[in-house]
C-alpha cells in the first residue's frame, strides 16, 4: 500500500514540474520598435543606429553577466558583435536580432545551450 501512495506522490510531483514548465511566461525582450533583422541589415547604412543596435546588445550582454555570474561573456569588441549578428540575420532573415543577441550570449558565455524564450 505504501508503494502506491508513493508512486501517486512521484506522478503528481511529475506532472506539476511539467505543468509549471507549460505556463512559464515568455522572455520580454526591452529594446527597440522594430528587432527584426531586416532593421538589422538597413542598419548597415545609418551609423547612429547600427552604433545604438550594437550598444543595445552589449547591454543585454552584461545583463546576462548580472543574472549568470558563473559562466559570463568575456570582453567581446563591437565587431564580434556586429560580424555574429549579421551571419544570424543572413541565416534567419525573417528572425530577430534580439535572438542573436540571445545565441551570442549561448555561444561566448562558454553554455552553448539554447536559452529557452
Amino acid at each position: 500500500m505504501a508503494r502506491g501512495w508513493q508512486s501517486t506522490l512521484t506522478g503528481v510531483l511529475c506532472f506539476g514540474i511539467v505543468l509549471g514548465a507549460a505556463v512559464a511566461a515568455p522572455l520580454k525582450i526591452l529594446g527597440f520598435d522594430d528587432m527584426t533583422c531586416a532593421a538589422w541589415v538597413a542598419s548597415r547604412e545609418d551609423g547612429d543606429r547600427r552604433a545604438s543596435y550594437v550598444v543595445w546588445i552589449r547591454g543585454f550582454l552584461t545583463g546576462h553577466n548580472y543574472g549568470e555570474q558563473s559562466q559570463q561573456v568575456s570582453s567581446i569588441s563591437s565587431g564580434t558583435i556586429e560580424n555574429f549578428v549579421n551571419r544570424y540575420c543572413t541565416q534567419n532573415p525573417n528572425g530577430q536580432f534580439s535572438d542573436a543577441a540571445l545565441r551570442l550570449s549561448d555561444e561566448f558565455s562558454g553554455r552553448n545551450q539554447p536559452i529557452r524564450k
